[in-house]
């Protein structure tokens, strides 16, 4: 069972690491990461397996919405299927 992490804002230094090592903190596993910057704002997707997870969606969301206020940056968690389903063609 996946999910997405999006995350936008300024680009600082250690944002991979600070919601990499969130998930890790989690047992979220980054399965796929793909990130960007583009005059000075930082893009990225992450693709997580959350099968294995100590906490429930939920309380991931909240922790890496607090995480995004703390370093000025949007962060969302969407579950795959419905990640999937809005973005279907």
């Amino acid at each position: 069972m996946n999910a997405v992490i999006s995350v936008i804002g300024k680009d600082t230094v250690g944002i991979l690491a600070a919601v990499s090592g969130l998930c890790a903190q989690v047992n979220a596993n980054v399965q796929d990461v793909t990130q960007s910057v583009l005059g000075g704002y930082f893009a990225m997707i992450m693709v997580v397996d959350i099968s294995k997870c100590n906490v429930d969606l939920s309380d991931l969301r909240t922790q890496l919405t607090a995480l995004g206020q703390d370093r000025n940056l949007q962060i969302h968690l969407m579950h795959e299927d419905i990640f999937n389903s809005m973005h279907r063609i």
